[in-house]
């Protein structure tokens, strides 16, 4: 016996062969272009990410109205499976890929303005949409980890590869360094730690009055460009998404119409306020104010840090030893301050992975040469003195087995993932209601199973 077709299935079916139309216009605006499972894919879904595409750049392997469809239907495969699962992502992580992204967009774009131009929506119809594709994304990304799982491979495996790799297909690695950082952080004056305090001492008496709300102050005054356009709002997290000084203040709140006492973390000072609590999980509002380094102090930190240049290349000490007594870069200070590189797990660096600042002092040195100081804004927003060592250099070139055997390891598990979720993906669509709109169909589809 055929299983019966739910009221959604039948509904989406309908909308797949009729268009959705402004009457009075009498003018098409959308259409149903695919349906996968229960879910429609729009033709102003395609057109969205079209538009997106040709903002980023993003270049089409053929027609983009057969490509993005495609695409689109592989994503609600990944996120249909996610449902079954229950693989979610936090709000936390939602929120901060959005900033980012936004953030991203203006720079490059110019203004707010002119973003809400481009894209023809508000600021805030454009965060909305975000949200919603981006947790979307981070689902799917999450998804396909599950699907793939650990592999494990053996040198013997990566050799074998690179042996049976064709001569014009062996990749090519970028320049790569590695470099050692000692840090100061300059010495911010008492004067300037109180009036951190006391301007946060001002907010609060203007919230606990009832004259300002906390999220008007947070929009003018806070020092955290990530929650601060969002009134302050941090999002649902857990303790240990928080920093411990931070945690363990915001967890001790009751009341919401309350402000915390202030807060000091390794990014500033802070006031906090509950929104909600949700068992484990707290969402908040915090102002952050930073302390600011004064020109005396800066001076007093570059001109040790040149000394210390000089005793280096002086061989009073080395920079491994000066490295693991007195910089303040706690990252690195173990081991000898030899930066880490989190994206590879290793310590070599492409220039453009390195800090800007650390790129430009790098790009004309050395190899054993030690730099003048310089000052940088570190991960934590925070203005600090450095000087750096080139510790090695390899030059763009041909990948070896020798020199290379980190970096193919992972052109070959990105290619065993590949293969499992290509396979996934074959084996998903056989057991998927699919249903393609008559002039979206001339398409040569990378997985031709849409097509029964």
């Amino acid at each position: 016996m055929k299983k019966l077709v739910n009221f959604k299935t039948l509904l989406l079916l309908f909308l797949l062969c009729t268009q959705v139309k402004v009457y009075a216009q009498d003018n098409v605006i959308d259409e149903v272009v695919w349906i996968v499972g229960d879910q429609a894919i729009l033709k102003s879904d395609v057109e969205e990410e079209r538009l997106n595409a040709q903002y980023n750049g993003t270049k089409f392997d053929g027609d983009p109205y057969c490509v993005i469809p495609e695409q689109i239907a592989i994503q609600k495969l990944y996120l249909h499976q996610a449902a079954i699962d229950s693989v979610e992502v936090t709000d936390s992580e939602v929120l901060q890929q959005v900033e980012w992204q936004i953030n991203n967009i203006i720079r490059q774009i110019g203004s707010k303005e002119k973003m809400e131009e481009y894209f023809n929506k508000t600021y805030t119809q454009i965060r909305e949409t975000m949200r919603e594709s981006t947790r979307d994304g981070l689902i799917v990304q999450k998804m396909q980890r599950k699907l793939v799982g650990e592999i494990k491979i053996t040198p013997a495996e990566v050799r074998r590869y690179f042996k049976e790799l064709p001569q014009d297909s062996v990749p090519y690695v970028p320049t790569q360094v590695e470099v050692q950082i000692i840090t100061q952080e300059p010495k911010i004056p008492v004067s300037e730690i109180e009036d951190v305090k006391k301007r946060l001492r001002e907010y609060t008496d203007r919230i606990n009055s009832g004259e300002t709300p906390f999220s008007s102050l947070a929009i003018l005054y806070s020092e955290d460009p990530g929650s601060a356009r969002r009134g302050g709002e941090l999002g649902f997290m857990g303790k240990g998404e928080l920093l411990p000084e931070f945690a363990a203040v915001a967890f001790n709140l009751q009341d919401p119409k309350k402000v915390s006492k202030i807060v000091e973390t390794e990014y500033g000072f802070h006031i906090i306020q509950l929104i909600e609590k949700r068992g484990d999980r707290i969402n908040c509002r915090h102002i952050l104010l930073k302390p600011k380094v004064g020109d005396k102090e800066l001076e007093v930190a570059i001109h040790r840090l040149d000394s210390i240049a000089g005793d280096i290349r002086k061989s009073k000490f080395t920079f491994d030893q000066a490295a693991s007594v007195i910089s303040q870069d706690k990252d690195t200070r173990n081991n000898n301050g030899l930066m880490p590189n989190s994206k590879t797990s290793t310590s070599r660096f492409e220039m453009d992975q390195l800090p800007q600042e650390v790129a430009k002092t790098v790009d004309k040195m050395n190899v054993g040469e030690v730099s003048k100081a310089f000052t940088m804004v570190n991960e934590k927003g925070k203005q600090v003195c450095a000087i750096v060592k080139l510790r090695t250099r390899i030059d763009g070139h041909k990948a070896t087995m020798t020199d290379d055997y980190q970096s193919l390891k992972e052109l070959v598990l990105s290619k065993i993932r590949a293969q499992k979720l290509d396979n996934w993906i074959r084996e998903k669509q056989k057991n998927t209601y699919v249903r393609i709109n008559e002039n979206w169909k001339k398409c040569d589809f990378k997985y031709p199973g849409w097509i029964k």
